[in-house]
């Protein structure tokens, strides 16, 4: 299984952004996928998540309202669109996906693959 995320790059405070999550190796149906991001010096944090099959979201509150995550079954492909972007969403943001038939869940540890991390920096 391999994950490749990737559209991150350079925006500024209160632009959009769109990343891509996509995969390779596995069908993605029943499977949960999620966001996550990580500051220099901070812990990784978990953004949203998205269950395949019937398409539920979840969202952490510092996201609420300016993320949302979709998915595209056909191509194998998970998003994250990124609207009113501040200084603080600055970081690497990563995709993840959890075994087969598993919810979603906030905590990385649940996550059995990871991509390699896109770098978003929210700056003027």
């Amino acid at each position: 299984v391999q994950l490749q995320a990737f559209g991150g790059g350079l925006v500024q405070p209160g632009g959009s952004l769109r990343l891509s999550c996509a995969a390779s190796g596995v069908t993605l149906d029943y499977h949960a996928i999620g966001w996550f991001r990580q500051a220099p010096g901070k812990e990784r944090e978990w953004l949203s998540c998205i269950r395949m099959s019937e398409g539920s979201t979840v969202y952490a509150d510092s996201v609420k309202g300016r993320f949302t995550i979709s998915r595209d079954n056909a191509k194998n492909t998970v998003y994250l669109q990124m609207n009113s972007l501040k200084p603080e969403d600055t970081a690497v943001y990563y995709c993840a996906v959890r075994s087969r038939l598993y919810y979603c869940s906030d905590s990385p540890t649940k996550y059995s693959y990871w991509g390699q991390g896109t770098e978003v920096t929210v700056s003027s």
